[in-house]
């Protein structure tokens, strides 16, 4: 499998509440001992508003506010980039002892190569699957990032098989470690 198939996105459209079907694929995999790793973002309610108030870092639970209360002058978009670049940087150190990162999606700011965008660089640059999401805006600078990703459908079967297509071994890695332990304290 090539580097660029294990880079998974899955199209943001109307309704789908992405962030909930990435928190499931890692709620799995961390059950089963995989190293997971990058951030998600926590979803407001408010109408009108940018979705999400806060992003969360998946591995140490860290919760980064990403939500300006008034946007800058001459602007609409209540995003704080600053808040996202910080989230970002919590992340530098993890993703070489990851299995798999997960992004919460490749947005606006990553399109002008801030915000998330060294994570996802530095993903792609040491072989770690990805998963993220992308919405119809933004496919143009996703396309010049990933140009042969794998399009997953929004569901978790969906990401569950793309996972097994790229990393079994680290799948059950947990097994595995566990059996000459086994053998070992049996002999």
């Amino acid at each position: 499998m090539t580097r660029q198939n294990r880079v998974a996105v899955i199209a943001n459209r109307e309704g789908l509440d992405s962030q909930a079907l990435l928190a499931g694929a890692v709620e799995v995999w961390r059950a089963v001992g995989v190293r997971v790793v990058g951030i998600l973002a926590e979803n407001n309610q408010i109408e009108g508003m940018c979705s999400a108030d806060f992003v969360r870092d998946i591995a140490s639970g860290t919760r980064y506010s990403i939500h300006l209360d008034a946007p800058p002058p001459g602007k609409t978009c209540h995003l704080d980039a600053e808040g996202m670049d910080r989230a970002c940087a919590g992340l530098h150190g993890q993703i070489a002892s990851a299995d798999v990162v997960v992004l919460s999606k490749f947005g606006k700011l990553e399109a002008m190569r801030q915000g998330l965008w060294p994570a996802f660089t530095a993903a792609v640059a040491t072989g770690k699957p990805l998963l993220t999401t992308v919405s119809a805006r933004h496919l143009d600078a996703w396309r010049a990032f990933a140009p042969a990703p794998a399009w997953l459908e929004p569901d978790g079967s969906s990401v569950e098989r793309w996972w097994e297509a790229v990393e079994p071994a680290a799948r059950h890695r947990e097994q595995a470690e566990a059996a000459p332990g086994a053998a070992a304290t049996s002999a």
